[in-house]
């Protein structure tokens, strides 16, 4: 996630160059058509344009703010899994009277999670984390993150066993596992459920005929000129279309994701240091983005 102002804006006009000097060519190419070689029927009213162009704004705006909407619910619930995870880490403290194992089991479990969402190999920290009584019940399951939940339920329950806890005590800590759960499954209906192809694909596909026909309908007022205003108006939509690229996928690996192994991290730091047990660093960004 881009947490640097000026180097989001420069990180936007990088991924946009590529767009805006084929933009500029495409209306060199028309004002010289134009100019030039006198070619009338490029002569195109701008009023069609000027509809086609605030048609298209109110349709980047609705798909923009429903990818802002998947990313935003996308980091609200990675806020629950962060929330849960301490409370669990307080009740693993107090009612099971501290459980170093349940700590490290619980700390792997964001690195899992992070692992499943944007489809990365995390076995290094989860195999780092969790302990290896627990290691046997996570092989070769599909859903590795609800693995380890179960695996952290079972030896709360095994642990409230031995130590006589109340069931209503215990039932604390289930209802943890279960919101960590339930936030997990919003988090996978996000990965599971892209934004529909209306919204996706369309813009683009109308945003590239807009900035096609637009020198058109500016050359025979702006002239030589056209070059410099069309192509600032065309990157515009191109800017808000990849915009809305971004924020629609909340968990890929790029720096519009979410900050989910900083998340993770940070996770891991205060499970541990609850216990007692030596904690890593936090993870600093890099080149104003956070990982």
């Amino acid at each position: 996630m881009v947490i640097d102002r000026r180097i989001g804006l420069w990180i936007l006009m990088r991924e946009s160059l590529l767009s805006l000097l084929l933009l500029c060519a495409w209306d060199v190419i028309v004002v010289v058509m134009f100019q030039v070689f006198h070619q009338d029927w490029m002569e195109q009213p701008a009023l069609p344009v000027s509809l086609i162009g605030s048609a298209l704004v109110l349709f980047m705006s609705f798909r923009n703010n429903s990818a802002y909407n998947r990313w935003w619910e996308g980091r609200t619930l990675w806020g629950a899994v962060t929330n849960n995870s301490r409370s669990f880490a307080r009740q693993a403290g107090t009612i099971l009277r501290g459980c170093p194992d349940l700590a490290r089991a619980m700390a792997a479990y964001p690195y899992a999670l992070r692992g499943a969402l944007a489809r990365v190999d995390a076995s290094e920290d989860i195999m780092r984390l969790l302990p290896d009584s627990m290691k046997p019940g996570i092989e070769g399951r599909a859903n590795i993150p609800a693995a380890i939940l179960f695996q952290i339920g079972l030896r709360v329950d095994a642990e409230s066993r031995r130590l006589g806890i109340d069931g209503a005590l215990q039932g604390q800590i289930d209802r943890i596992l279960s919101d960590m759960s339930n936030a997990q499954g919003g988090l996978e209906r996000i990965r599971n459920t892209p934004l529909a192809i209306q919204f996706s694909v369309l813009p683009k596909v109308v945003a590239v005929v807009f900035c096609i026909i637009l020198p058109l309908s500016m050359v025979q007022t702006l002239g030589w000129i056209t070059p410099l205003g069309s192509s600032l108006v065309g990157l515009l939509f191109v800017a808000l279309d990849k915009i809305g690229n971004d924020l629609q996928d909340p968990f890929s690996m790029t720096p519009h994701g979410m900050p989910m192994l900083t998340i993770s991290r940070t996770i891991e730091i205060d499970l541990l240091q609850s216990c007692g047990l030596p904690a890593p660093a936090p993870l600093a960004p890099v080149r104003g983005v956070q990982g």
